[in-house]
This record gives C-alpha cells, sequence and structure tokens, in this order.
C-alpha cells in the first residue's frame, strides 16, 4: 500500500523581494499607443519591443543596415507571395536596389507570367481537377516551355529566360512582373523547379532536359549569391521544403569551396513554423555567426510592413 503523500503547509513557503528577481518585461518594453498623424517609423518604434515585434523592428534594421552596407539581400519566395499581390512590393525593393537578388520556386513563375500577360493568375483547382482541366490553360504552358527551351538553347538559367521573354513578350502589365524587373535591372533571379510540382511541365511542349539544365545553372548561380551573403541577409517567404533545401546545397558548396559565409541574418516568414524552414533557414545556417528569425503571419501583411520599414530607415534614417 502506498504511503500518503506528505501534508503541504503553505506558511513555510520561503519568499524572495520582487524587486530583486529578474523580469523579462519591462515598462519600457510596452508599447506605444498610435496617434492620428505620425509617420509610419514612429509607429513602429511605437510597437512593444517583445517577441515578434522586436523581432520584426531587428529584421528590419539588419536589412536597412545590408542596404547601406551594400551587402547581399537575397529574397526567396513560394508562388504564394505572387498570388497574393505582393509582387509590386518586391519589383519596388528591386528597383532601390534594396533586394539585390532574387530566389523562387517554379510555380512563382506561372503566377508571374500570368498576371503579366493577362492581369490576372490563380484558377480553381477543386472543379478543374473533377472535369480534367487543371493548369491546362495553354498560353501559360506554350508561354514557359518556349522561355525555358530558348533560355536552354542560349546557356541560361530558368529565372533568367522567363524574365527575358516576360521583358521581350507582348504582355500589358509586364511592369508589374519580378522576373522581368529582374531581368531589366541585371538582378540575380534563380528558379529551383522540381519536376512535375509545375503546371507547364504537363504540357507537351515541356522538356526534361531543358528544365533540367536551366534549373541546375540557377542552383550554380545560386551558389554564387549565397558565397557574397556574409553580413548579409536572406529571406524564405512561405516555401516549406524546394527553398529551405536548395539553400542549405547552396551555403554548403560555398563554404567548402571556400567562401567565408559565416556571419549573416536569416528570415523566415510564414503562417506557421515548419521543420525545414526552421532547421535549414533559422537554425542550422547561423550557427557559427549572424542571427535567425522566425516570424509566423499573412505574408500580405508582413511583407508590406517590412518593406515600409526598411524604406523608412534607408531613406529616412533617425
Amino acid at each position: 500500500m502506498s504511503k500518503k503523500p506528505p501534508k503541504i503547509d503553505r506558511s513555510k513557503v520561503r519568499t524572495v523581494p520582487a524587486r530583486r528577481r529578474f523580469s523579462k518585461v519591462k515598462r519600457a518594453d510596452e508599447a506605444t499607443p498610435y496617434e492620428s498623424g505620425r509617420s509610419f517609423a514612429s509607429f513602429l518604434d511605437g510597437l512593444p519591443d517583445i517577441l515578434a515585434a522586436r523581432d520584426l523592428r531587428l529584421v528590419i534594421q539588419a536589412t536597412a543596415r545590408a542596404h547601406k552596407r551594400r551587402k547581399t539581400v537575397l529574397f526567396g519566395f513560394g508562388a504564394h507571395l505572387i498570388k497574393v499581390g505582393l509582387a509590386p512590393v518586391v519589383v519596388d525593393l528591386l528597383e532601390r536596389g534594396i533586394v539585390t537578388a532574387l530566389m523562387m520556386n517554379g510555380a512563382g513563375c506561372v503566377h508571374d507570367l500570368e498576371l503579366a500577360m493577362m492581369g490576372r493568375t490563380s484558377e480553381d483547382v477543386a472543379p478543374a481537377l473533377d472535369d480534367g482541366s487543371f493548369g491546362m490553360a495553354r498560353e501559360t504552358g506554350e508561354a514557359l516551355n518556349n522561355a525555358i527551351g530558348a533560355g536552354h538553347a542560349d546557356g541560361l538559367g530558368m529565372g533568367e529566360a522567363i524574365g527575358r521573354a516576360i521583358v521581350d513578350g507582348p504582355y500589358r502589365h509586364k511592369e508589374r512582373s519580378v522576373l522581368a524587373t529582374a531581368a531589366r535591372l541585371d538582378v540575380p533571379v534563380t528558379v529551383h523547379a522540381a519536376i512535375g510540382t509545375d503546371i507547364h511541365h504537363m504540357h507537351p511542349g515541356a522538356d526534361g532536359a531543358a528544365l533540367g539544365a536551366t534549373s541546375h545553372r540557377d542552383f550554380e548561380r545560386l551558389t554564387g549569391v549565397v558565397a557574397t551573403l556574409q553580413d548579409g541577409v536572406i529571406f524564405n517567404v512561405g516555401s516549406a521544403v524546394i527553398l529551405p533545401e536548395v539553400f542549405l546545397k547552396a551555403l554548403a558548396l560555398a563554404r567548402n569551396l571556400g567562401h567565408k559565409v559565416e556571419r549573416f541574418t536569416t528570415v523566415n516568414l510564414d503562417f506557421l513554423r515548419q521543420y525545414r524552414p526552421t532547421v535549414n533557414v533559422v537554425e542550422r545556417p547561423t550557427r557559427k555567426g549572424g542571427r535567425g528569425y522566425s516570424i509566423v503571419g499573412h505574408h500580405e501583411i508582413l511583407v508590406p510592413l517590412i518593406a515600409a520599414g526598411v524604406i523608412e530607415a534607408v531613406e529616412n534614417p533617425s
């Protein structure tokens, strides 16, 4: 039979002075209520200096600092960023010279091209899958596969090939295209495709050799960008698998070839924390120096907030 537990006598509790106890939150950390007419910079300053709000400010500071020192700011993103209307924000950061390189997955090309071509994108997958029409938009498949094929013949990477095709093509909305802007400004833009993941892979014009060769050239080009990442910043916006894996291999290759890439800032933005972005972007790459941040939230809110904060810090330093 088990023994009875001891009777607890709270009169013998040992207390400590509250003022001598360590406290993680201080009055100075609290938010400042917003007042009409304040600047955006003062709004950011008014956020609490706690948890994600603190991280948001530190990410903005790191990006602005990298820009001022002419260091690499590598902006990686999945297709969702384009689909939620953020291409103009990225284009603006490219035009300002704040973002110095891009990496993206293959699906991002689909939506970027369709918006440039006809001003709309993103089909309703469920009913289209039911009737067999999902991913079968003729002009989209032809344009992407033709661009990739021509790029392969010219020794280009996939990002540059598609960007060139949009710049040279009869597209009414090319000014809001991330790929076209990168091509026009000669900013490195790399596309990392997994065969079978993107709708144009289903079309008759898809050439596996061209897809593989152009994407592999982009991996080598990305490694060259990552080799310059010391004291810079890398963002991963919404890619759960492809970009975290590709970035880690590019970093490993750059270090293996003798490039010093030890102290830099990594930033992951997504709806929730996932394994590969957490370990391959935030944690593992910064073990030798720098710092990684993971901020959870909607891209359509977080990305414009960070972009505006960086622009304020760069153009109106306090």
